[in-house]
């Protein structure tokens, strides 16, 4: 049987429809299959509320909305570069960073590996506030790279914006090319993915953020200050994307081998952090960790991960299911807790309905 039923996905559908109608994201798309099999997907709201943002009307979501993904960027946009230069030969998990990046130096910091940055074990810091006035977006890599640790490598689970930001810059000194430019050739091209990238043209149509103070609203403009002080282009976010293009992404991209070998798709989506303060494979998070969004009833083998503005996905690589919820919650303000809800209550209702 095709998964998920009718059934189960038209009460999380609704589950979605109530989210809204309750203000907790201005819109949403959910999408959820099971490997290739034809796919069940639910849009509703809207991309744009003119209360919020000034403009002359509302804008519809449709199917073909971008959004900005945020931190989904860290498993969709540099964790396959990064996989993928390990499938070349060009690097090795346990390689030392600094062994790439001779700029990434400080106490302590030449015990760091690759695997360490994307298994969130390297001790960096959750995040700084880079983007400084003035500050270009070579300075923001350099003040990142010359951070302090904060704990011995793999010794503690700390979620860290900056370590994808290192991540993104040793794909860059690798590759000798911008990393909107490496993802595009190399993952995005092969996968398929067109409706997808960092920096949009503006002609896309883009499901609004969060207005600044006393300016118009960002469509378009990356939500994350770090990432838009970085032109746009970060490891850690800065990718924009429609739902179907994220869904085949964790079809084509993690539930086959149309990028990745399978020696490398089982190790990220392995536990690195055994005995520790967390469950995290290498970018992906695992059941049970601090930040697991997937309910109750996803499988102990699942992975998934979040984006700030509201955006969230799930697979697991035995059944081949998968689900995308992206939801343009900060649109209304950052503090809509509703969508975390909401985030593990779908999770739930697509395997608990009948």
């Amino acid at each position: 049987m095709t998964w998920p039923t009718a059934a189960a996905f038209a009460v999380a559908a609704a589950a979605v429809d109530y989210a809204v109608a309750a203000g907790n994201t201005p819109g949403a798309i959910l999408i959820a299959g099971q490997g290739d099999e034809p796919s069940l997907e639910h849009v509703v709201g809207l991309a744009e509320c003119a209360a919020v943002s000034g403009a002359p009307h509302d804008r519809p979501l449709t199917r073909d909305t971008w959004f900005d993904l945020a931190s989904l960027t860290k498993v969709m946009g540099t964790l396959p570069c990064v996989l993928l230069l390990c499938a070349d030969g060009r690097i090795a998990l346990d390689d030392k960073v600094q062994q790439h990046l001779p700029s990434f130096r400080g106490a302590g910091k030449q015990a760091v590996t690759v695997r360490h940055l994307l298994a969130h074990l390297s001790g960096l810091p959750a995040h700084r506030d880079l983007a400084q006035p003035g500050a270009a977006r070579g300075d923001i890599i350099d003040v990142t790279l010359a951070e302090p640790l904060e704990a011995a490598p793999g010794t503690r689970v700390v979620y860290s914006d900056l370590g994808f930001i290192t991540l993104g810059a040793l794909v860059e000194t690798i590759e000798q090319a911008p990393l909107d430019q490496v993802w595009r050739d190399r993952v995005a091209a092969p996968l398929g993915l067109r409706h997808s990238g960092f920096r949009p043209s503006g002609t896309e149509p883009i499901a609004a953020t969060e207005p600044p103070p006393g300016g118009p609203d960002r469509v378009g403009d990356v939500h994350d200050e770090n990432a838009r002080g970085m032109d746009g282009v970060a490891g850690h976010a800065g990718l924009f994307g429609t739902a179907a293009d994220v869904a085949t992404y964790l079809r084509r991209g993690w539930l086959s081998n149309d990028l990745l070998p399978d020696e490398l798709i089982e190790d990220a989506l392995r536990c690195q952090t055994d005995g520790l303060d967390g469950r995290r494979g290498l970018g992906w998070t695992l059941r049970g960790d601090r930040w697991d969004h997937m309910g109750r009833l996803w499988p102990q083998t699942g992975a998934g991960h979040t984006g700030f503005t509201g955006t969230c996905v799930a697979l697991e690589r035995s059944s081949g299911r998968w689900v995308v919820l992206l939801a343009n919650a900060v649109h209304l303000g950052r503090d809509r807790t509703g969508v975390i809800a909401l985030r593990r209550q779908i999770h739930d209702l697509l395997l608990e309905a009948r």
